[in-house]
């Protein structure tokens, strides 16, 4: 079996991004790359995200170029999207609550969105606000690649 590779058009890889739901966020600290696995919600070039604090929350409130990657097995095949941009906070305050507001509302779009995000591998004090953290992706590259099996 051998299998053809093609790009995908920005069209393509936008529509990727809005029928998936789970992928791989990338961040770096010091030269170190760390990578997650992570639950999102795309729409109108961003990925709309939500999570515990932690690692990737310190490690990207430090450096906000982070890298979104996607991919999916189709037939014998596979195609995978890689999204460039940059980690945008959404606070609970006056002046980010419309942001934190909209996240929300795609987020809750679609099952479950919130299962992942809050789990924590260690108990989580209780404070006296929210440590939930909603935050974006905003991407500013995106690329895509598709191999499908040639009979």
């Amino acid at each position: 079996m051998s299998f053809d590779l093609r790009e995908f058009t920005l069209a393509e890889c936008h529509a990727v991004l809005r029928e998936t739901r789970f992928g791989h966020l990338a961040c770096c600290k010091d030269g170190q790359p760390y990578i997650v696995p992570i639950y999102f919600a795309f729409e109108d070039g961003v990925a709309y995200c939500f999570s515990m604090p932690g690692r990737k929350l310190e490690w990207m409130r430090e450096n906000d170029k982070v890298c979104l990657q996607v991919d999916r097995r189709v037939g014998n095949g596979w195609t995978s999207v890689i999204a460039e941009g940059k980690f945008e906070e959404f606070p609970d305050t006056e002046l980010r609550r419309s942001e934190r507001l909209h996240a929300w509302e795609v987020l809750q779009k679609h099952p479950d969105w919130w299962e992942v995000g809050s789990l924590s591998p260690k108990e989580v004090p209780i404070l006296a606000e929210s440590p939930h953290i909603f935050f974006g992706i905003l991407v500013r590259t995106i690329s895509g690649r598709a191999a499908f099996a040639i009979d």
